[in-house]
């Protein structure tokens, strides 16, 4: 299986490629060596979601851009609810060593991406691509509260970006290498003005009973 990345989109404010940025996020955890079964979600939600995320989890009141939640747990363990599968004819437990590595999840809110991009990351492609790299590394164990390590996790991130984003992005921009260029137009003729006319309409008759 190796690494699987699972986005869905579950809001409707702005436009956001969910193949696009799972291909992202599959190319950053391979450019930082996650290798083996391992699963990460990616999810775009709304302002009133992610700012109810935000206060249940950190504390902090309104929406923001991205938030990180890894898997800190064991694996579940298998089985129905509540007994988890018990010990019937051949049962075994787990193994562990099989179980993919569950990296957690990254929620993004892109109306507040669309926002911040101006003064920020500049594009709204760009922000969505800095916050789920952002986010990712967070879910690796990167962080940002101390200066040192602040300084080591946007450097690491402008590195994916360049390497792994902006190629991508110059890429949709251009057209195909292959395909001719557009003839020149000759220019255009003014159009006539057209001559108001005079004559009313005529009502319509009434439908036969």
């Amino acid at each position: 299986m190796g690494v699987e990345v699972f986005v869905a989109d579950e809001q409707s404010s702005r436009e956001v490629d969910c193949a696009r940025w799972a291909a992202l996020a599959e190319a950053t955890l391979h450019a930082q060596r996650v290798r083996g079964e391992a699963e990460l979600s990616v999810l775009f939600v709304d302002e009133t979601t992610i700012a109810a995320l935000n206060e249940r989890f950190l504390g902090h009141e309104g929406p923001t851009d991205v938030l990180s939640f890894p898997i800190e747990d064991g694996p579940a363990p298998s089985g129905r609810s509540p007994d988890t599968g018990g010990s019937g004819p051949g049962w075994e437990p787990p193994d562990e060593s099989d179980l993919p590595t569950l990296l957690g999840d990254v929620v993004i809110c892109p109306e507040v991406a669309w926002r911040n991009a101006p003064e920020h990351a500049g594009t709204y492609d760009d922000e969505i691509a800095l916050l789920l790299v952002h986010g990712i590394l967070h879910l690796l164990g990167m962080d940002h509260e101390i200066a040192a390590e602040a300084e080591v996790m946007e450097a690491r991130e402008r590195e994916l970006l360049a390497e792994l984003h902006h190629p991508l992005s110059a890429e949709l921009a251009s057209p195909p290498a292959d395909e001719p260029p557009l003839p020149p137009q000759a220019p255009l003729t003014p159009l006539t003005p057209l001559t108001p006319q005079s004559e009313e309409l005529s009502p319509q008759s009434e439908p036969p009973e």
